[in-house]
């Protein structure tokens, strides 16, 4: 389904998004990987993977993040390896566990307090409807505006 080197690369970009919680750039993952390619191979490879379905880019200029299909197939490898003889990887699936606990701390705290930001906006314009003052009903529309680009 995938090379062995897009593999290693998922399992990287995997590592780095739970870690940063933002998308995740080649140029990135040419630094924290071990493999010897340029950043135009992983930009190849990312679209493979992208084509595939196991990870998606947010916008034209942002790095990737993994999708659904991806976090199965590594959580589907976790698995087939703690079938597999223990040699030096006692402690790999309590890491991966780890590493994905910490990604839903950081995205439930990120979705708290972007429902909090929200639901300012949200106070202040019922505010500014109540006094009837166009002027701040418009600056309040501009910050959101500019806070949802």
């Amino acid at each position: 389904m995938i090379t062995e080197r897009q593999e290693k690369l998922l399992n990287f970009l995997i590592k780095e998004y739970i870690a940063q919680a933002k998308p995740v750039g080649s140029v990135e993952l040419k630094k924290i990987t071990d493999l010897d390619i340029s950043a135009a191979t992983i930009r190849n490879d990312l679209q493979e993977l992208t084509k595939k379905g196991f990870i998606e880019q947010p916008h034209t200029s942002a790095g990737r993040i993994p999708t659904k299909k991806a976090y199965k197939y590594f959580a589907d490898k976790i698995t087939a390896q703690q079938g597999e003889p223990r040699q030096g990887r006692e402690n790999e699936p309590q890491r991966e566990f780890v590493y994905f606990e910490q990604f839903i701390v950081r995205q439930v705290r990120f979705a708290h307090e972007e429902m909090e930001q929200e639901m300012k906006f949200m106070e202040d314009l019922m505010d500014t409807l109540e006094k009837d003052n166009l002027f701040e009903i418009l600056n309040i529309l501009e910050k959101w505006h500019k806070k949802i680009k």
